[in-house]
């Protein structure tokens, strides 16, 4: 190897090195100041990252203080429908757009695709008074219905169509296939890491979500997890290790997921970049 390889090599690993530090090191901290006992600083300078005692006890008290397996319950059915929801509409909205002949199609694509821009803070109050009119408020479908689909899950989505040969779609229509068919027994099968990589971002969407469920609920009941965890401050009167362990709680959920799928991810986060 010459120099000019390895310094450029060197460079290369010092900036992946910070870049994993500033995107993890809070995480870890968070999870560190979760495990200190009520006799350390937690402010103390110079800063000590590794506790003096490791103690769950911060774990025990946040799960008794507020109904922690409600909001769990409530966080894993909205994040499940939403994920589910969105693979099925995402994908059924692309499956025309990429594989079937029509006027107007690029149109409709443009149009879906400039939706992106609008952020959801615009929608909000349309969406709240017609969730008010349907019955929607405090429950799973007020909750879930407004991130049913995507734009960006059916632009992934169509792109990773794309990908696939149309003598697929052919082949199969010789041997007597409909166009439900194909797009279920054909090419789901092959846009699997693409699913993935949807289900991954809607998951961590709907997980995450805070300021909609903030809105459309006031039974308390049906609160979700983030919502659980922003009563701690007012609980704890701003106990910051009680706060910290509630958010690593929290956090768990999305880790386990991704790391289940995780082999899935870049690929198809590849391929729905590769050709548009």
């Amino acid at each position: 190897m010459t120099t000019k390889k390895l310094v450029g090599r060197i460079i290369s690993y010092s900036l992946l090195i910070l870049v994993t530090i500033l995107m993890v090191g809070p995480f870890l901290w968070l999870l560190s100041t979760s495990l200190k006992s009520g006799s350390e600083n937690i402010f103390q300078y110079p800063p000590q990252f590794i506790p003096e005692k490791i103690t769950l006890q911060n774990y025990v008290e946040v799960m008794k203080a507020f109904p922690f397996w409600t909001y769990l319950k409530n966080s894993t059915i909205v994040a499940f429908l939403t994920v589910v929801l969105n693979i099925i509409f995402c994908s059924l909205a692309a499956y025309p757009l990429a594989r079937m002949q029509f006027r107007g199609k690029n149109i409709v694509f443009l149009l879906i695709i400039s939706t992106m821009m609008i952020p959801f803070q615009l929608l909000m109050i349309p969406i709240y008074l017609l969730s008010l009119d349907l019955g929607l408020q405090n429950t799973y479908a007020g909750l879930v219905l407004p991130h049913a689909t995507t734009a960006f899950g059916i632009f992934l989505m169509r792109q990773a169509f794309l990908t696939i040969p149309y003598e697929l779609d052919e082949s199969a229509r010789m041997d007597g296939a409909n166009a439900w068919q194909i797009w279920w027994r054909i090419l789901m099968p092959l846009v699997k890491p693409s699913l993935v990589t949807l289900a991954i971002f809607t998951f961590v969407m709907a997980w995450g979500d805070f300021l909609w469920p903030l809105i459309i609920l006031n039974d308390q009941t049906m609160y979700t997890l983030p919502l659980g965890l922003n009563t701690l401050a007012g609980s704890f009167s701003n106990n910051w290790r009680y706060i910290a362990a509630g958010s690593v709680i929290s956090v768990l959920p999305i880790i386990i997921f991704f790391a289940i799928l995780q082999r899935h991810f870049i690929e198809g986060a590849m391929k729905g970049a590769v050709k548009g």
